[in-house]
């Protein structure tokens, strides 16, 4: 696979790199996208029906039987390439800064070190009353497992629909977006606010920006660089020319 000779340079000098992925990288591996995952019993609700507070306060069994089904899927996954190649950047660029937006937790199990999730991670629960994470917790077939520090009901430490991004976590994003010399944008439409504001914030401070996606996306025409193919194909090649 042939890469442009400029971004090759752009890569070697960069000490600063960030890449945002988004689900078309987690689909490589076998996973139907948010909107695409509803089979069997659960073809009669809409994502966006149980992924809210509401929906949670509503029938909170329901949203963390649709959740454990969820992690059911994750288990059955592997990482692909794409993952292992963001792996060994880390070994070759200073400072690398991995953002997701996958709830999935395939970029930790490829051994990324250090994972910035916007949107949280299906692996955690936490209180839905205290906020507490629970490491373990016991399933019941007719209630919601409850936190053992106050009693409350867990719930899936993700960010629903209505919800705001986790703070620290975008701070640390923004950050890394604003002071990279190279930024790629993986995977992602580049369409879901605010995630897709990084490439822009990278950009309006001199960044190189990357695009790897299977499609064309609205960011297309602002980057520097437009790699239009599979992840897991694009990126471990990428890795291979610039460090052998």
């Amino acid at each position: 696979m042939d890469f442009p000779d400029e971004l090759i340079r752009f890569l070697l000098k960069a000490e600063r790199v960030a890449a945002l992925t988004g689900a078309g990288v987690s689909q490589e591996s076998g996973l139907r996208t948010f909107r695409d995952a509803q089979t069997g019993l659960w073809s009669q609700y809409k994502p966006t029906e149980l992924a809210s507070p509401e929906a949670y306060e509503r029938d909170p069994k329901l949203v963390w039987d649709w959740y454990a089904m969820r992690r059911g899927k994750v288990a059955e996954v592997e990482p692909n390439p794409g993952h292992y190649a963001l792996v060994d950047m880390v070994h070759h660029i200073p400072d690398f800064s991995l953002i997701t937006q996958n709830v999935d937790n395939l970029h930790r199990k490829a051994g990324s070190p250090r994972v910035i999730e916007l949107h949280g991670n299906l692996q955690r629960v936490k209180c839905s009353s205290c906020g507490q994470q629970a490491e373990t917790w016991s399933e019941a077939e007719d209630e919601v497992p409850k936190c053992e520090s106050c009693g409350g009901l867990l719930r899936p430490d993700v960010v629903w629909f209505g919800e705001s991004l986790p703070r620290a976590e975008l701070e640390a994003a923004v950050e890394a977006a604003r002071t990279c010399h190279v930024f790629f944008s993986i995977g992602t439409s580049g369409t879901v606010q605010p995630a897709a504001s990084l490439a822009f914030a990278a950009r309006n401070k001199g960044a190189v920006v990357v695009e790897v996606n299977a499609e064309p996306t609205p960011l297309t025409e602002k980057v520097d660089f437009a790699l239009h193919g599979r992840s897991g194909e694009i990126l471990p090649a990428l890795v291979q020319a610039a460090w052998g």
